[in-house]
């Protein structure tokens, strides 16, 4: 399945109570529809996968596949280091309609290759949606090898990878070994271009949020053999993907997306909002 080329990983609205906000969470949908968004992981890190609960992930998949209304595929993100419990959430998200779900790699546990190759073939086989795994040792600590990835990509739903460990020669390798129908997404903004240049398929990004259509517009001038004018846009964008992480993810983005006006609350402790100076820093560059 192709997903598109420019997939956002949603961040999750919530209330002055810190709980989901159901109508802030439509009106972002419609926003990120709007601005070019291909697709949508919900509930991924961006999500703040971490302090939500399963029932919260459910009714958020529920309601985005709800509003979404087929216009896009919406990814689920259900992968956790328990291998029995990502079965059952990756169940629970396919029976509420979600189009494909992405398994990131199991984190503090520490597998080896051979574990975390029998992990995610177990959930692969325990539903027929398409599978995008996502490889982010900066806060896993393991790193799927592209052996291991090349491995994985002949289980028939395994079907595409979130690729964040910044190694583009992990990556090439991971490209050149798989096949032409197993696609490669950044899982940084600020390598969407080169990522693609080394045949890459696009990027699962957060600035999409807020430069979305600069982003599309970025991807789409690759395409056409524009390269000039991509890696000019690269360059004038490099700015604000970097501003978006002054601070652990997602908190600049959602201070961003109140710049821009659209209001999706705070987020959840362990994370805590920008500071004053944190936030002058992000609306100089955003404006």
């Amino acid at each position: 399945m192709n997903f598109g080329q420019v997939v956002t990983a949603m961040v999750t609205p919530f209330d002055q109570n810190g709980q989901i906000d159901f109508d802030k969470t439509t009106e972002l949908i419609e926003h990120l529809i709007n601005t070019g968004t291909d697709a949508l992981v919900v509930a991924g890190t961006t999500g703040e996968s971490p302090t939500l609960s399963a029932s919260e992930k459910i009714a958020l998949f529920e309601h985005s596949v709800k509003i979404v209304a087929g216009r896009i595929p919406v990814i689920a993100g259900t992968g956790t280091n328990n291998t029995s419990g990502s079965i059952e959430l990756t169940k629970q998200a396919e029976n509420v309609g979600v189009d494909g779900v992405m398994l990131v790699s199991p984190y503090y546990n520490k597998p080896s290759q051979q574990g975390m190759y029998a992990h995610f073939k177990a959930i692969a086989d325990s539903t027929t949606l398409p599978v995008m795994l996502y490889n982010i040792p900066g806060r896993c600590i393991v790193n799927m090898s592209a052996d291991l990835v090349v491995e994985l990509s002949k289980i028939k739903n395994i079907v595409a990878m979130k690729e964040a460990s910044g190694n583009l020669d992990q990556v090439t390798a991971i490209i050149s070994n798989t096949s032409d129908d197993f696609y490669v997404y950044s899982g940084d903004d600020s390598l969407t271009l080169p990522l693609l240049a080394v045949g890459g398929h696009g990027i699962v990004s957060v600035a999409a949020h807020v430069i979305g259509k600069e982003m599309k517009q970025m991807v789409t001038a690759y395409n056409n053999g524009e390269i000039e004018e991509a890696a000019k846009l690269h360059q004038q964008l490099l700015p604000i993907m970097k501003s978006l992480f002054i601070a652990p993810n997602p908190s600049p983005v959602k201070a961003a997306l109140a710049l821009k006006g659209l209001n999706v609350g705070g987020v959840r402790l362990p994370l805590i909002p920008l500071t004053e100076i944190e936030k002058e820093q992000l609306a100089k560059i955003i404006k």
